[in-house]
C-alpha cells in the first residue's frame, strides 16, 4: 500500500501542474499525437520501394503522388477541359500510397521466383475471353514504362476515380491509335507503335479505379491492347484528325503564315514540326509543310475530291503529302485558344432565355458550343456537380442569377416554360435521343449502360414513360414558349458553323467568325460517346416503333403548323 501511494504522489503532482496551466497540458497532448502519427507513416513506408523505385527516395515521392489532386479541383479542370493531351512529365513516379498492396504482391511473386502463370490467370478473373479479345480490342502484354521514354507516345488522360479499360480502349480507337496501354490503375495511353520492351504479366496488377473486376496496369507498367480501328477512326494519323484536300488558298502567305520544307516528307513530321509551334492545322503540299488556323482565307469548309491529293510523301511510301495546288490538311492536337476565353454576362440580363430539350438530346453538348461560340457562360435550372467540374461554371448561379447567357432546362410545364422570355428549342430523332438518355440514367454523361439493362425490365419500362414525353416536351414548348428558335441536333452536326452562327444571333450577340471556326476544331469537346461500343442488335420491337412513329408525325405537323421546317428527313417512318 505504502508503494502505491508513493506512486500516487507524483501523479497528483502532474494533475495540479496541468490544472495551473491548461495550455501546456493541451500542447503536451498535441505533440503526443503529432508524434505518434509520424512513427505511424514512417512504418507505413519503409521498406516500400515499388518495382522502379531507386534509392531511397520511395517514401517521399509515393507521399507526393498520394496527394495528387482530384479532377474536380482547379488542376483537374485544367486536364479535363482537354482530355487529351500531350504529356512530358519529369521525374520517375513511383506511384500514390493506394499502389502499395498491389506492389508488395508483385515483388512477392518475383521473390518467390515469379510464377506469371498464375498472375495472367488473376489478369483475367472476372473477365470473359469475348472482352479480353472481341474483335474490337485483343490485350497484348504487359510492358515497361518510363516518364523520360514513354511506351506509347501519342496522348494521354487520367481518371483517378472512373478509369476502366474499355474507357480507354475507347478514347484510343476514336483517335485512330493502334495501342491502348493502362497505368498506375488510373492512366491511359495511347501510341502507334509500342516503343518499350515487356514486362512480366504479374508486375501488371493494379485494379483499374472504375472497374475492381479488371486491372489496369501497374507502378511504371502499362496493359497494352491491340486495337481494331473502325472506318471512322482510320480518318485520324495518330493524334491528328485528317481534314481532307483543299485548293490553294489565294494568298498562302497570309492564310498559313508559317511554312518550312521537309526532307523526306510525312504527315507525321508535318504534324510534330506545327505542334512544336503550336499550331492547329498541319496542311502538306508536296515537300512545304504549312501551320496556322482555321481563318476565313482557309475556312476547311469547302473540300475538294482526295483524288486531286493523290501525290506520295518522299519519307512515307503509302501517305499523301498533296501538291502545289491541292493541300492535304490535318487537325493537330494544340488547342485553339482563340475560343477558349468565358466569362460571366458583365451586366445581369434582363431576358431569361432558356436552352430546352428533352434529356438525351445533346443539351450539354449545345452548351459547350454556345459556351465557345459566345465567350459566356450558361446556366443551368437544376444543379449537376459533374457538368461544374467539367468547366460549366454557370452550373452553381441560380438561373434567374441574369449572369449567363441561356438557361439549360428539360422542364415542360405551362407555368416553367412562361418563366422564359425566349428559348432555343433543341430536338433531336427520338430513337437516337432515347438511347442516348438510357445511356445516361445507366451509364453516365458519357457512360453507357450494360448490356443487362438493355435486355433486362428497365429498357422496355423506359421506352413506355420516355417516348411520349419526347412528343409533349417539343409540343410544350411550341405552344407555351413566347418566341422559340427550333434547332435540330442531326442539322447541328451537319452544318455546324451556320447553325450555331444562327443561334448567336438569336441570343443578340454579334458573330465572331474565328470564333465559330474555332469551335469547328473543339466541336466534341468531353462529351460523346462514341469508338468501339455499339449495340449490335435494335433495341427496338415493332410494338415500340409504332408508338414513336406516330408520335414523329405528330411533332412534324405541329412544327408544319407554325410555318417552321418539319423534322429532318430521317426522322421519318419509312
Amino acid at each position: 500500500m505504502a508503494g502505491g501511494a508513493s506512486m500516487a504522489k507524483p501523479l497528483l503532482k502532474i494533475q495540479r501542474y496541468f490544472r495551473r496551466k491548461p495550455v501546456r497540458f493541451f500542447s503536451f497532448i498535441l505533440l503526443y499525437l503529432t508524434a505518434g502519427s509520424l512513427v505511424f507513416l514512417h512504418s507505413g513506408f519503409v521498406g516500400d520501394s515499388g518495382p522502379g523505385a531507386r534509392g531511397g527516395r520511395n517514401a517521399v515521392v509515393a507521399s507526393e503522388m498520394g496527394s495528387r489532386p482530384s479532377m474536380s479541383g482547379a488542376r483537374g479542370l485544367g486536364i479535363m477541359s482537354r482530355v487529351f493531351k500531350e504529356t512530358r512529365r519529369s521525374g520517375r513516379r513511383y506511384g500514390p500510397p493506394w499502389m502499395k498492396k498491389a506492389r508488395q504482391e508483385g515483388q512477392e511473386t518475383v521473390r518467390r521466383g515469379g510464377d506469371y502463370t498464375n498472375n495472367w490467370n488473376r489478369a483475367l478473373k472476372g473477365r470473359s475471353a469475348k472482352d479480353v479479345d472481341n474483335g474490337r480490342a485483343k490485350y497484348f502484354g504487359c510492358y515497361t514504362d518510363d516518364t523520360q521514354k514513354r511506351a506509347l507516345r501519342g496522348v494521354s488522360f487520367y481518371d483517378y476515380k472512373k478509369m476502366t479499360v474499355f474507357r480507354c480502349q475507347d478514347n484510343c480507337a476514336e483517335r485512330g491509335y493502334m495501342y491502348a496501354g493502362l497505368e498506375f490503375g488510373a492512366e491511359c495511353y495511347c501510341g502507334h507503335k509500342i516503343q518499350a520492351p515487356n514486362a512480366s504479366d504479374s508486375e501488371c496488377n493494379m485494379e483499374c479505379k472504375g472497374e475492381k473486376s479488371n486491372l489496369c496496369g501497374g507502378a511504371n507498367r502499362l496493359s497494352i491492347y491491340r486495337l481494331e480501328l473502325s472506318q471512322e477512326s482510320a480518318r485520324r494519323y495518330g493524334s491528328a484528325i485528317f481534314k481532307g484536300c483543299f485548293n490553294r488558298p489565294d494568298n498562302v502567305t497570309l492564310a498559313l503564315p508559317f511554312s518550312a520544307v521537309i526532307q523526306n516528307m510525312s504527315v507525321d513530321k508535318c504534324v510534330d514540326m506545327c505542334t512544336e509551334r503550336e499550331k492547329t492545322l498541319a496542311v502538306l503540299a508536296g515537300d512545304r509543310c504549312h501551320c496556322g488556323f482555321p481563318t476565313s482565307l482557309f475556312s476547311l469548309h469547302e473540300p475538294e475530291d482526295e483524288g486531286m491529293c493523290l501525290n506520295r510523301c518522299h519519307g512515307a511510301e503509302f501517305e499523301s503529302c498533296g501538291n502545289d495546288e491541292y493541300f492535304v490538311a490535318y487537325q493537330t492536337q494544340v488547342q485553339d485558344n482563340r475560343c477558349m476565353d468565358r466569362h460571366f454576362l458583365p451586366i445581369r440580363a434582363k431576358q431569361l432565355v432558356a436552352l430546352a430539350s428533352f434529356p438525351g438530346a445533346g443539351n450539354t453538348w449545345a452548351r459547350h458550343l454556345i459556351e465557345l461560340a459566345t465567350g459566356f457562360y450558361t446556366g443551368s435550372y437544376y444543379f449537376d456537380g459533374s457538368l461544374y467540374n467539367k468547366g460549366f461554371k454557370g452550373e452553381r448561379d441560380h438561373w434567374r442569377s441574369g449572369r449567363t447567357i441561356c438557361i439549360k432546362t428539360h422542364e415542360s410545364g405551362k407555368k416553367e416554360i412562361e418563366s422564359f422570355d425566349s428559348s432555343v428549342l433543341m430536338i433531336r430523332n427520338p430513337y437516337k435521343a432515347l438511347m442516348a438518355e438510357f445511356n445516361r440514367k445507366y451509364g453516365g454523361h458519357i457512360g453507357f449502360a450494360s448490356q443487362a439493362h438493355w435486355k433486362g425490365k428497365e429498357w422496355p419500362e423506359f421506352v413506355k414513360n420516355y417516348a411520349p414525353w419526347w412528343a409533349s416536351h417539343t409540343l410544350d414548348w411550341l405552344h407555351f414558349g413566347k418566341i422559340v428558335h427550333v434547332v435540330h441536333f442531326e442539322n447541328v452536326k451537319r452544318g455546324l458553323f451556320s447553325q450555331l452562327k444562327g443561334m448567336v444571333q438569336f441570343l443578340g450577340l454579334k458573330v465572331s467568325e474565328d470564333r465559330l471556326l474555332c469551335v469547328e476544331g473543339q466541336k466534341d469537346g468531353n462529351f460523346k460517346r462514341s469508338g468501339l461500343r455499339k449495340l449490335e442488335y435494335d433495341p427496338y420491337t415493332p410494338e415500340m416503333r409504332a408508338n414513336i412513329n406516330e408520335l414523329i408525325r405528330t411533332v412534324d405537323s405541329s412544327l408544319r403548323k407554325r410555318n417552321m421546317s418539319g423534322v429532318p428527313e430521317e426522322y421519318m417512318p419509312r
